[in-house]
């Protein structure tokens, strides 16, 4: 606390160490220290030295390097034990941890306020995925918002790429959404079809609503005039029960 001139309060020292093993075997191993929420000071496996990330720990540093047991200690457990401890925990876990989801995808025009199209993918599994836009087969990288991959609650991802572009570009060009997940075989490609106006539509639902409606009417009239006639009600119906059981 001196060392940044503090004399009372709470404060916090923090301490993190662990792992990685990536596809291709490459491991990485990192062991460093925070203070009140920042980085302090850190292990360097290469040299294996400490990295004073504030001039207050430039003493702690100092008093650290010289220590080579435990700095030969540190670069051992973290590319050694450690990854052989994440090896085993991967190999309880592979069927979760290594199970290959293919997204569920869709392309929604929105026309108003602007004129977007969504590109949604939604389902898959690991996390990592591409969505890119096409244009005549071509790259666009304007007017493109790429969202953030968020969570399910089965545990897979969804994600999200909005193109904003103009109806009459849409009518003259080609434009595609573009999927890459290590679950496909091959990138996914999903064409944006220039919808038909939201007038059109409702007036073609409406016209079905009533034509239904017409049909309905018939129906009802062709019963009406082909001689049905209702059970008269003072002839109540009987009910059928099934024989009763004799007593021996």
């Amino acid at each position: 606390m001196q060392r940044f001139n503090q004399t009372k309060g709470v404060h916090t020292v923090q301490r993190m160490y662990g792992c990685e093993l990536d596809d291709d075997d490459t491991t990485r191993g990192y062991t460093q220290y925070g203070y009140d929420g920042e980085d302090f000071v850190s292990f360097d496996l290469k040299t294996k030295t400490w990295i004073a990330a504030k001039p207050q720990a430039v003493i702690t540093k100092n008093k650290w390097d010289p220590n080579a047991g435990n700095n030969d200690y540190w670069k051992n457990y973290l590319e050694n034990t450690c990854i052989e401890w994440l090896k085993k925990y991967v190999s309880y876990g592979r069927e979760t941890l290594e199970r290959k989801v293919r997204p569920e995808a869709s392309v929604l025009q929105k026309h108003s306020p602007s004129a977007e199209v969504v590109c949604h993918a939604t389902g898959f599994f690991p996390k990592a995925v591409v969505i890119s836009w096409q244009k005549d087969g071509e790259e666009v990288h304007e007017n493109v918002e790429l969202r953030e991959t968020l969570p399910n609650q089965d545990g897979s991802f969804q994600k999200r790429s909005i193109l904003t572009v103009p109806a009459e570009e849409l009518q003259k060009h080609t434009y595609t959404c573009v999927i890459q997940h290590s679950s496909l075989e091959k990138e996914l490609v999903l064409p944006v079809r220039d919808g038909a106006p939201i007038a059109i539509i409702v007036a073609v639902v409406a016209a079905l609503v009533a034509l239904v409606a017409v049909v309905a009417g018939i129906v009802v009239w062709k019963k009406k005039n082909s001689g049905f006639k209702p059970v008269p009600a003072k002839a109540p119906l009987k009910e059928i029960l099934p024989p009763t059981t004799l007593e021996v």
